[in-house]
């Protein structure tokens, strides 16, 4: 029996992991709470014929001139035909706000859901920025979260939210644990009595472990 070298050669700190997050709900999933608190998201499906890409997205104008929106909502999850969550976007112009500043709720409403549906408490707290329509950029563990007010612009704000490994560990932990590596399924190593369920149908409860 022989053993492998990388079982015993001593470990080298450059080539040191990192704890990485990942998405814990489906674009579907994540698409239908949003649907449920009464944002009419379109349907998550793909973006076009030959596109593999899928999506869906709420646009609401409440108000513009002969040019563009005034006041406006758009919301789109973009992700891959599996279900993956590949990024969150996010844009409002012109928002009703009330006498001291702040978002209007039902505009909140969807960023509370966006961010607690994601499962990463630590980004709980800024939902007070965004209410309060200031500022606000983290990132942790691979994630990342932004709401800026666009420069140039007085009253129009973006927001991300995504997933991107930066330093050399966090991507090193991203290959390794990569999908393509690990889940590839193959003749040889499915099963005949093993029967494979398509990630779309499989519903991802959005409750976070405490």
């Amino acid at each position: 029996m022989s053993i492998s070298l990388r079982l015993i050669e001593v470990p080298k700190p450059e080539l040191a992991s990192q704890f990485l997050r990942t998405w814990r709900v489906s674009g579907r999933v994540i698409c239908g709470a949003l649907r449920e608190a009464g944002i009419e998201m379109s349907e998550w499906k793909a973006a076009s014929m030959r596109n593999r890409n899928y999506e869906c997205y709420f646009q609401r104008i409440y108000e513009r001139d002969e040019v563009r929106p005034l006041s406006s909502t758009f919301v789109k999850v973009r992700g891959n035909e599996v279900g993956d969550i590949l990024e969150i976007r996010a844009k409002i112009v012109g928002p009703t706000t009330d006498a001291q500043g702040r978002l209007a709720p039902a505009v909140l409403r969807i960023f509370e859901i966006i961010v607690r549906q994601a499962c990463w408490r630590d980004f709980e707290d800024t939902l007070a920025s965004i209410q309060n329509l200031r500022n606000v950029e983290d990132e942790r563990f691979g994630s990342y979260l932004s709401f800026t007010r666009e420069a140039g612009s007085g009253n129009n704000f973006d927001f991300v939210l995504g997933l991107k490994a930066t330093s050399g560990s966090q991507v090193r932990t991203r290959t390794y644990f990569s999908t393509e590596r690990w889940l590839a399924p193959t003749p040889r190593n499915v099963s005949a009595n093993f029967i494979l369920m398509d990630p779309l149908d499989t519903s991802i409860s959005a409750t976070c472990a405490h």
